[in-house]
C-alpha cells in the first residue's frame, strides 16, 4: 500500500516538473531527433552557426520578455530592426548633408551605431507613450508603430538596398563590419552580445526593485499601482528596452550581411514572441524568466536550422513553426489550469481540515458543560 502511495506521489511530482521544464525537454528532443537524422547537425561548426542565429532571436526575445511580463506585447521590433539598420546604412553610405557648408559629413562607425540604437530606443519610447499616456492597447499601438517604422525605413531608402557598408579610411568611417565578422575566443561577437544582454536582464528582473515592479504590474496592475509601483514608468521603460534590443539586433545583422533593405526583420517579432511563450512566460503577464526565454530561443533556432539541415520543404518549415507556437500556448494554458485546480484543491482540503477540527472541539465543549 505504501509502495503504491509512493509511486503515485512520484508520478504527481514528475508531471508538474516536466510541464515546468517543457522547453528544455523539447530542446533535448529536437537535438536527439535532428542528430539521428543528420550527421552534420552537432558538428562544432554547425553548432556555432546555429548559436549565432539563435543569438539574434534571443536578444529580441529578452526585450519582448520584459514587455510580456507587464501584460503587453511589442509587434514593432522587426520593423524597428529594419529602421535602425536602414539608418546605419544611410549614414555609412550617404553620410549627412551639411547644407550650410555645402558638404557631406560621414560620421565615425561608433557614432553610426549610437545613432541607430537611439532610433530603436525612440520607437520604444513612442510605444510606451501610446500605451501609458494615451491608453492605446499594446497590440494596436505596436501594430501602428510597426507600419510607421517600416514605412519610414522604406521612405528613407526609397526601396533600394544599401550595400558596401565597410566605409573608407579616407572618410574615417571604417569598422562597422567588425561587429558581424569578428570573433572572441572563436565565438561570434553577437553570441557574446546575447550573453551580456541575458546577464543584464536577469539582474534587472531578479535582483532589482524594478524587477519586482515588473512582476507586480503584470500580476495585477491596479493592485500594483495602489501599492506605490510606478506602473506608467515601468511600462515606458520596458518598451524602450525592447526597442533598444531590436536596434542592437538590427545593427549586428546589417554588420554581418554588409547590406540592408526594407525587408530586414520581417516576421522576427513572431519568433521572439514564440521564444518567450515556449520558455514558459504567460501572455497575460506576471510569469516568465530569462532562463526559460533563452531555452525557448534555442528551441526556435535549432528547430529552424534543423529543418533546413535535413532539407525539409520551406513551406512545411513555416507550418511546423506555427504548429510549435500553437502547442506552446496550449501547454501554457494547460499548466495554468492545472495550477488553479491544485490551488483550489489545496484550499478545499484546508477548509475540510478546519471544519473537522471544529467538529471535534464541539463535543468536548458540550461534555465539559
Amino acid at each position: 500500500m505504501s509502495s503504491t502511495k509512493r509511486t503515485n506521489s512520484l508520478g504527481s511530482q514528475i508531471g508538474p516538473f516536466l510541464m515546468d521544464q517543457r522547453a528544455f525537454v523539447a530542446l533535448i528532443v529536437l537535438i536527439c531527433v535532428f542528430w539521428s537524422m543528420s550527421d552534420t547537425f552537432l558538428t562544432v561548426t554547425n553548432v556555432i552557426i546555429m548559436t549565432k542565429h539563435v543569438a539574434y532571436n534571443a536578444i529580441l526575445a529578452l526585450g519582448m520578455l520584459l514587455v510580456i511580463l507587464t501584460g503587453g506585447i511589442d509587434l514593432s521590433i522587426g520593423a524597428t530592426m529594419c529602421l535602425s539598420g536602414i539608418v546605419a546604412g544611410a549614414l555609412l553610405q550617404n553620410g549627412i548633408a551639411l547644407n550650410f557648408m555645402d558638404k557631406v559629413g560621414y560620421p565615425a562607425a561608433w557614432a553610426v551605431i549610437v545613432f541607430a540604437l537611439a532610433i530603436g530606443t525612440l520607437v520604444g519610447w513612442i510605444n510606451g507613450l501610446l500605451v501609458t499616456r494615451f491608453g492605446v492597447a499594446p497590440f494596436i499601438a505596436t501594430l501602428g508603430t510597426m507600419y510607421m517604422a517600416r514605412g519610414t525605413a522604406l521612405i528613407m531608402s526609397n526601396g533600394v538596398t544599401y550595400s558596401k557598408l565597410g566605409g573608407s579610411h579616407e572618410l574615417g568611417n571604417t569598422g562597422f563590419l567588425l561587429i558581424g565578422s569578428s570573433k572572441i575566443l572563436g565565438v561570434p561577437t553577437v553570441v557574446w552580445v546575447m550573453v551580456v544582454f541575458a546577464v543584464a536582464i536577469w539582474i534587472l528582473t531578479a535582483r532589482t526593485p524594478f524587477g519586482r515592479w515588473l512582476y507586480a504590474t503584470g500580476g495585477n496592475e491596479r493592485a500594483a499601482a495602489l501599492s506605490g509601483v510606478p506602473v506608467f514608468r515601468v511600462k515606458s521603460w520596458v518598451y524602450m528596452i525592447s526597442g533598444f534590443c531590436a536596434a542592437t539586433v538590427g545593427v549586428c545583422m546589417v554588420s554581418e550581411l554588409t547590406s540592408v533593405n526594407g525587408d530586414l526583420g520581417t516576421s522576427f517579432e513572431m519568433n521572439a514572441i514564440a521564444a518567450v511563450v515556449i520558455g514558459g512566460a504567460s501572455l497575460a503577464g506576471g510569469r516568465g524568466g530569462v532562463k526559460g526565454t533563452l531555452v525557448g530561443a534555442f528551441v526556435i533556432g535549432f528547430l529552424a536550422d534543423g529543418l533546413v539541415n535535413i532539407k525539409v520543404n520551406t513551406f512545411w518549415q513555416t507550418f511546423i513553426k506555427g504548429l510549435v507556437i500553437v502547442l506552446a500556448v496550449i501547454l501554457d494554458q494547460a499548466q495554468e489550469k492545472l495550477k488553479n485546480r491544485r490551488a483550489a484543491a489545496a484550499a478545499a482540503a484546508s477548509v475540510r481540515t478546519i471544519a473537522a477540527g471544529t467538529q471535534e472541539e464541539a463535543p468536548q465543549a458540550t461534555t465539559t458543560a
